[in-house]
């Protein structure tokens, strides 16, 4: 059976000897009589040593908060002692004893899904800004990004920042340039790695301000970290991997730490309705998302170049796709030779969102009361809506355009 700690799935595994000492464990169980018996919290060694020592250490199993301590009279109900080994607990019992053997499942905090080879990596998360002009298809490295934000830039196109931590990407292209408003989209994941090609000078101050949380990889500073691609042309062209980056980074002697879990996974809530596509209409082109019930995955498409493909020939595909409604302004900043201007986006307070998972959509709004909080995503009651185990494109549209659901 499964219980969720601390942003960690633990697997409980229990044998007993005897069917009158088996109960649930973090839940419903079912006792020999064949009535619920919630679980114990309770685990004690049988050795003399351990029935002398102080209580102590198994916290999972102690401080009962997915493990509770239950009424069954047969269990006995003190702490597991400190010197027995963490992951295993003997729970005694009159005449026969349960067995319970509890293992931690290392999660990857920005996909909930399991870690690969069973460890979450040590190292920090890595950004990376990505181009999405038609001239800038196909990508590479999507595929293996946990989370892809989408925001709305000047002149109606909109770029990507691709954020990858437990995946290795050999190949990430084409990198661009940075915008004003991204270190406020990463700043909940904590301090994290930042790739871009350059940007304007307002915006390298920001990245390299002391209040950012970003660490600067991008072309300035790690120049070694990035090459050209000749079979296509400047400036869509510019390659990094998340090898050359981190190595950049380390040569740079960031201090890394693996990022904030920013996204709440789970089963679906009440309250969702089906959702076979969803159609988001951006100034230059329509995005669709269409699911796939036998993938359990959204694919995504343009309505001027067609399927969303990277350099591979693989559709570009999510488990989850949230869609959230924002203010955008224009700055002071001018951007480009056209005249353009920076913009920023209104990323504290609340609005409209829609999250789809699992062939279903859960409308609500998005709350975030401060820059440094993840946001939220909750339905118009309050209820927390959660998303499923893996990758997550996020959709930050301007308010004003339309988003059409097929049902």
């Amino acid at each position: 059976m499964t219980v969720v700690k601390g942003g960690k799935r633990v697997l409980v595994a229990a044998t007993a000897m005897s069917a009158a000492a088996l109960s649930g464990c973090g839940g419903a169980g079912v006792a020999s009589s064949g009535r619920p018996a919630t679980a114990t919290a309770a685990a004690a060694t049988t050795s003399s040593a351990a029935r002398t020592s102080k209580p102590g250490s198994v916290r999972a199993l102690a401080r009962g908060k997915h493990l509770r301590a239950g009424k069954h009279p047969q269990i006995n109900k003190r702490w597991l002692t400190k010197g027995q080994p963490k992951h295993k607990a003997l729970v005694p019992h009159d005449r026969h004893h349960l067995r319970v053997a509890v293992h931690v499942v290392p999660l990857c905090p920005l996909t909930g899904l399991r870690a690969p080879g069973g460890r979450v990596p040590e190292h920090a998360a890595l950004a990376v800004k990505v181009e999405n002009l038609p001239e800038a298809r196909p990508q590479w490295g999507l595929d293996k990004a946990d989370i892809v934000f989408e925001e709305p830039v000047e002149g109606g196109i909109t770029r990507f920042i691709a954020v990858f931590d437990c995946q290795a990407a050999d190949r990430i292209e084409p990198v661009r340039s940075a915008r004003l408003v991204d270190p406020q989209i990463l700043e909940p994941m904590g301090r994290i790695l930042f790739a871009y090609s350059g940007a304007i000078q307002p915006v390298v101050n920001e990245v390299d301000a002391s209040t950012s949380l970003l660490e600067d990889v991008g072309g300035y500073k790690a120049g070694g970290a990035y090459w050209r691609d000749l079979d296509r042309y400047a400036p869509h062209n510019l390659e990094t991997s998340t090898a050359a980056l981190y190595s950049a980074a380390a040569g740079l002697h960031y201090p890394q730490k693996p990022p904030v879990a920013i996204f709440s996974y789970g089963r679906p809530v009440l309250g969702g309705t089906p959702a076979a596509a969803v159609n988001i209409h951006y100034p230059l082109d329509v995005t669709t998302w269409t699911w796939h019930r036998d993938t359990g995955l959204w694919y995504r498409s343009y309505s001027d170049t067609g399927a969303a493909l990277q350099g591979d020939g693989s559709q570009i595909a999510a488990s989850n796709v949230v869609v959230m409604m924002v203010n955008e302004y224009p700055t002071q900043y001018t951007e480009d030779a056209l005249g353009s201007h920076e913009n920023e986006l209104t990323l504290k307070g609340s609005g409209p969102a829609w999250v789809f998972r699992d062939g279903a959509q859960f409308f609500g709004r998005w709350e975030r009361p401060l820059l440094d909080h993840p946001t939220k995503f909750v339905e118009t009651n309050g209820t927390t809506i959660t998303l499923t185990p893996g990758n997550t494109w996020e959709e930050l549209v301007p308010a004003g355009l339309d988003i059409d659901v097929s049902p």
